[in-house]
């Protein structure tokens, strides 16, 4: 990676302070555990609590990287523009209709934040109902996390985060005066589900550990300390969430793991009674309901229905005796969410890597399907706000196509086209081509590559490629539209998304061999893509870098030791790279929910033994690196900012090459990066321009 001319300024240096602890007859050693906080529960709170000595290191990486990378500063601010260019400034959502009322979200020119508004159902004046920009104004970082109106459409709960932690208060709007009332509620999951009469709402809070384990219900009027606790979850390796339904008939408690489901049920016009468990839970057994009037139907892989199937049981019969199939599963077809309307159930699948809408007449049985004929490309089921229903709404879009928003009628199985996202700098899709690839692993299973390039691009090994893969917890990376990689297309990049193992991109059998003792499969899943593209002359080794963040951050640090000669570079964004120390350690937020995704390696030794064999941190070595950029956010609770301090420290450690490895930590906010629309823009413009001077053609 070419450095900045006359540029002499040498990477910080990281004291070792060797901490050893001994699991299963294997001693560990960590040489910068000093980098993680003692009071890290509080930083979460308030980041100016972080020791100084930790604070002066993370500031000196901020240097450092800043230093790196100066040279590049007018290539961002261009980036920065052109992705600016390519967001319509005054950017609104299509009103989905309610009741009398028709809600939808804006943006006014410039904005950061979102502003929030309702009209008459069939149009008219807008009465705006939470202005984010107003509510963020003097803050250096702020998201909404929801806002939720009343079944009377008279008030409205809404939450907020001003510190990335994800502890999100809670503030109820009077939606006739536009004020807010006094109640306020603190440290909550960012969202409350309104009971049947609109007198109060259901919330979970969040505990020190970040973690959603006990339900309260707050009545409007009364202060915190008044709320009244339904439901508490125990084990620590649960999450909690609560939904309501359409007919405002029932309130869920939807309590799980990755692999395992509960759910109670409340009636919604008497939020005080006891919840009532409808299937207790067993291990590996998935379930969800969505009520239909006279029947709940479920979304579960009961019975060993890998990929799911839907089943029935009567309103108030709920429990598991009364279940009866009614879709049979069909193995590779996954059914993904599924949702109830008056006259039809609807559910969203993914058949052969592709997603597809199934719409079943609940009298009758006859099925249709709405489907598209693009080669890969992405499919939202937002379904309706209302049950007495025959339109629903749904998005489309492919790496080519904008996203476009459809009113779907049932009945007559027409679609609506409403809105096509607008690329005010303009966009044609002719000038690019996306395509659908099959790279061979190791052992003979094809994995998908979604790429996209300019139709001038030269594909004969000499261009640059952004790799991008994430793999884990059975999420599928969609092959949908980004008015960002455009800026690298436009040069002469291609961007290609690696479906590994670990998504669910091929059926569920694709999550289960790529999580656990499958978990290598995610890593070799990735380089096989890397190996088609340079052996199809898509690019080359030296060409291609890697990017991936969280989970896909991990990603990016076992390809770095596995093979670090396929990359030209490696992009971490809040990369888990201390996976090891972090499932070892039941006091961090996520650790116990995640032993159903990595395995337990404080029980196992068989899990501590697989976790010890890829763990990005514990397999650092001495050999040669590509240049690596690492990003995080200091008051991130899902991966803590010192899982990627540490790893930079080890690498510059051992590391055998001259390769720059560069850490940027955001001080002022989390997992999800800066807050507001533009503002995260500068980070992709940063990220982007780093993949530029790596592959020389900054």
């Amino acid at each position: 990676m070419p450095a900045h001319k006359n540029l002499k300024i040498s990477a910080p240096h990281a004291l070792k302070e060797t901490t050893t602890h001994k699991f299963h007859n294997v001693t560990l050693e960590d040489n910068y555990a000093w980098m993680r906080a003692d009071n890290w529960q509080e930083i979460f709170h308030d980041p100016s609590k972080l020791p100084e000595r930790i604070r002066k290191h993370l500031e000196a990486e901020n240097a450092y990287q800043d230093a790196i990378m100066s040279d590049t500063t007018p290539l961002q601010k261009t980036l920065f523009a052109e992705m600016k260019g390519r967001i319509k400034a005054d950017d609104s959502s299509v009103p989905v209709k309610d009741g009398s009322y028709a809600y939808a979200s804006a943006y006014e020119i410039g904005a950061e934040q979102p502003y929030f508004y309702r009209t008459s159902r069939d149009g008219g004046n807008k009465t705006i109902l939470l202005d984010g920009e107003k509510e963020a104004k003097d803050k250096s970082y702020f998201r909404i996390s929801s806002c939720e109106h009343s079944p009377n459409h008279q008030n409205l709960v809404w939450g907020f985060d001003d510190k990335g932690s994800e502890y999100f208060t809670l503030k109820i709007r009077d939606l006739h005066t536009g004020n807010d009332l006094t109640d306020i509620i603190t440290n909550t999951g960012g969202y409350g589900v309104w009971d049947a009469q609109s007198e109060g709402f259901f919330y979970t809070k969040v505990d020190e550990n970040h973690r959603p384990s006990q339900l309260f219900y707050h009545k409007v009027g009364t202060t915190e300390d008044e709320d009244i606790l339904i439901h508490t979850e125990d084990d620590a390796g649960f999450f909690m969430n609560v939904s309501g339904s359409l007919l405002d008939d029932y309130i869920q408690i939807e309590i799980g793991d990755h692999e395992t489901s509960e759910c109670w049920l409340i009636p919604a016009h008497n939020p005080l009674n006891k919840p009532v468990c409808v299937a207790p839970r067993e291990q590996g057994i998935e379930y969800s309901l969505v009520s239909g009037g006279d029947k709940f139907y479920i979304l579960t892989n009961r019975d060993g229905a890998k990929d799911f199937k839907i089943m029935t049981a009567p309103i108030n019969q709920p429990t598991v005796d009364y279940w009866e199939d009614l879709i049979a599963e069909r193995p590779e077809t996954l059914i993904l969410s599924h949702d109830v309307y008056k006259d039809y159930l609807i559910w969203l699948e993914r058949d052969k890597g592709l997603p597809r809408i199934m719409i079943h007449h609940r009298a009758t049985g006859m099925e249709h399907a709405i489907a598209f004929d693009e080669e890969a490309y992405s499919l939202g089921l937002h379904g309706s706000a209302e049950y007495d229903t025959d339109t629903i709404r749904f998005t489309y879009s492919s790496m080519t196509t904008p996203n476009q928003v459809y009113d779907y009628n049932m009945d007559l199985r027409a679609r609506e086209l409403l809105k096509t996202q607008e690329v005010p700098s303009g966009h044609d899709p002719e000038n690019y081509v996306t395509r659908r690839l099959m790279a061979p692993a190791p052992d003979g299973e094809l994995i998908p590559i979604s790429i996209l390039y300019h139709r001038d691009t030269k594909l004969d090994g000499s261009a640059p490629c952004l790799l991008y893969g994430y793999g884990a917890y059975g999420i599928t990376i969609p092959a949908s539209f980004s008015t960002s990689c455009l800026s690298l297309v436009d040069r002469g990049f291609v961007y290609a998304i690696a479906h590994i193992r670990g998504g669910k991109d091929k059926g569920f059998a694709w999550y289960e061999n790529g999580k656990r003792a499958f978990k290598t499969n995610t890593f070799t899943d990735f380089i096989a893509a890397a190996d088609y593209l340079d052996q199809n002359n898509f690019t080359s080794y030296k060409h291609i870098i890697a990017h991936g963040g969280s989970a896909g951050g991990m990603l990016m640090g076992a390809i770095a030791n596995m093979a670090p000669d396929h990359f030209g570079g490696i992009i971490a964004q809040v990369p888990f790279v201390d996976v090891l120390n972090t499932m070892l350690d039941d006091t961090l937020p996520l650790t116990p929910p995640e032993w159903p995704e990595w395995g337990n390696p404080i029980e196992s030794e068989a899990d501590f033994n697989i976790i010890h064999s890829y763990s990005p941190y514990e397999n650092v070595k001495p050999q040669n690196y590509p240049a690596i950029f690492a990003l995080a956010g200091l008051t991130d609770p899902r991966v803590t900012y010192w899982e990627p301090a540490k790893w930079v420290a080890r690498l510059r450690e051992l590391k055998t090459d001259d390769n720059p490895v560069m850490f940027k930590v955001d001080m002022t906010s989390g997992h999800a990066g800066a807050s507001g629309r533009f503002a995260r823009l500068e980070e992709v413009a940063l990220c982007y321009a780093f993949a530029l001077k790596v592959t020389g053609k900054a």
